[in-house]
């Protein structure tokens, strides 16, 4: 038996490494998408008051404290039993649409996109941005420099802070939008939308009219039938912010929606000896290994889930491009809506689609006349001692539950972050890509691991956040081993002809 060792996994937020068992043939027999480092972020915040939160876990992760500090605000909501007003939510939600806009631009131009832009086969010293931006040419790298500038010039607006945001309280939100700000962030949006549409049109120039590219997405290498997740409206459109968690199956009829406060009667979780990460599943299907299909409990929450799970987009642009994706792809109707996608690479195209509806939805909030109301506060009066928070991170659905006693001192935590959701998928999808690509006789190059690791990198993982660890370390070496553990074979990334 060999062994192969990509560690560690490359342009994501956090650390993993994936190993890749080969029998005596060649033939894969087994992958492991390991997660090494210890999760304890739930543990440390026991004992701290609970208003203490929204600043403490939008800290867990550099890349998306917005959705961590929705979603404890939100729970905060809950556990000191008041509702916020109006005006109130819709600045949350408006500073949400602009922290979309920023981190989906950044996956798919720097992360996910030098795959496609620069192409999977292409040397790692070129697969990166400085190869986006030489492909791409400079006046597009600017486009993309100022849209994540213009918007991060809105989180730290409205939120107080650019990174770490402060401005989040229970009950409502620290500051009014002012005449000034709402006339600049109005004008801001208008720009958005123009970048998402040139997003997508780089997207359908680059990809779409790519003949070998399309092979590759409708190819059986990423192909998964799971379950699907996602936070709907009452209409049952894509919600970033608020809503009902609504799950399809694999053939796309609705299993179950419910209200996120209800979100343990209906996922549960296991636990393998090989990784820190937990491997969250449908409760009333059951955890059955990894596998798909209608049987199996596994689930993803992801960009192209949202859209799965969804009739439709509630924003004119986002709802055209939403209909020929899914005519596109050859998805048909069944009872007045698209039946799932299940060709993993799409997930890149469905974020370029959120784009465009987060930008269009900010326009939306940005004239809404509601938006520069003084009323943003109502102050608690009382601790009800639990709080269930819920919103969607880019990666997925994002839960923060707290229980307090009654001086609001924090006695339980836990949280099921939108990585987290996606361990088993991924996990699916790596050893998927591992056994259609890893043949008896073939070499193993640089390319072939890119693709194994394209698997994954879809998902857009954020494993700091779903971990809450120390680095890691990030020279990539691959081992090849015998049965016995001998290393018959080490060398490192750059030295991979």
């Amino acid at each position: 038996m060999k062994r192969i060792s990509i560690d560690p996994i490359t342009r994501l937020e956090g650390h993993g490494r994936i190993e890749i068992f080969l029998d005596d043939s060649g033939d894969v027999m087994n992958t492991y998408f390991q997660v090494p480092e210890l999760r304890g972020f739930e543990q440390f915040c026991v004992g701290r008051l609970a208003e203490d939160m929204p600043v403490i876990t939008n800290r867990i992760c550099g890349v998306c404290p917005e959705a961590h500090h929705l979603a404890s605000v939100k729970a905060l909501d809950e556990l000191f039993g008041v509702e916020p007003p109006a005006a109130a939510k819709k600045i949350r939600e408006l500073l949400y649409m602009a922290f979309f806009i920023t981190d989906h631009t950044t996956h798919f131009y720097a992360l996910g996109g030098p795959d496609f832009i620069v192409g999977p086969d292409a040397p790692p010293t070129e697969r990166n941005i400085l190869g986006v931006i030489k492909k791409v040419g400079l006046d597009a790298a600017k486009r993309v420099i100022g849209c994540r500038a213009r918007n991060h010039h809105v989180i730290e607006m409205l939120g107080g802070r650019g990174v770490h945001l402060a401005a989040g309280v229970p009950g409502g939100w620290s500051k009014a939008v002012s005449e000034k700000e709402r006339s600049e962030i109005e004008a801001i949006a208008t720009d958005n939308i123009e970048f998402a549409h040139f997003s997508l049109k780089a997207f359908d120039d680059i990809v779409l009219k790519n003949p070998s590219y399309m092979d590759m997405i409708t190819s059986d290498i990423y192909v998964h039938k799971t379950y699907y997740m996602g936070l709907v409206d009452s209409q049952n459109r894509v919600n970033f912010y608020d809503g009902m968690i609504r799950v399809v199956d694999p053939e796309g009829n609705e299993f179950i929606k419910y209200h996120p406060k209800d979100y343990i009667n209906h996922i549960a979780e296991h636990v393998e000896e090989w990784s820190y990460l937990k491997y969250p599943f449908l409760r009333h299907v059951g955890w059955k290994g990894f596998v798909d299909g209608m049987d199996s409990g596994i689930y993803a929450a992801s960009p192209l889930s949202r859209l799965n799970v969804s009739d439709s987009m509630s924003t004119p642009g986002a709802q055209e491009q939403f209909e020929r994706m899914y005519e596109t792809l050859g998805s048909k109707k069944r009872n007045g809506r698209y039946q799932p996608i299940h060709h993993r690479l799409v997930t890149h195209w469905a974020r370029l689609i959120e784009l465009l509806y987060a930008a269009e939805h900010m326009l939306e909030l940005a004239t809404d006349p509601e938006i520069t109301s003084p009323a943003v506060r109502v102050i608690p009066d009382k601790i009800v001692g639990k709080g269930i928070g819920c919103v969607e991170a880019p990666r997925g659905t994002l839960t923060h539950h707290y229980e307090s006693d009654d001086r609001g001192v924090l006695t339980m935590v836990n949280m099921v972050v939108g990585t987290t959701n996606n361990y088993a998928p991924m996990t699916l999808s790596i050893k998927r890509a591992a056994e259609k690509l890893i043949t008896k006789g073939k070499i193993i190059e640089q390319g072939l691991l890119n693709k194994i690791e394209m698997a994954f990198r879809l998902y857009d993982p954020c494993l700091s956040c779903a971990t809450h660890s120390l680095p890691g370390q990030m020279p990539l070496i691959v081992n090849i081993r015998n049965g016995e553990g001998e290393i018959l074979r080490r060398f490192s990334r750059d030295e991979i002809a």
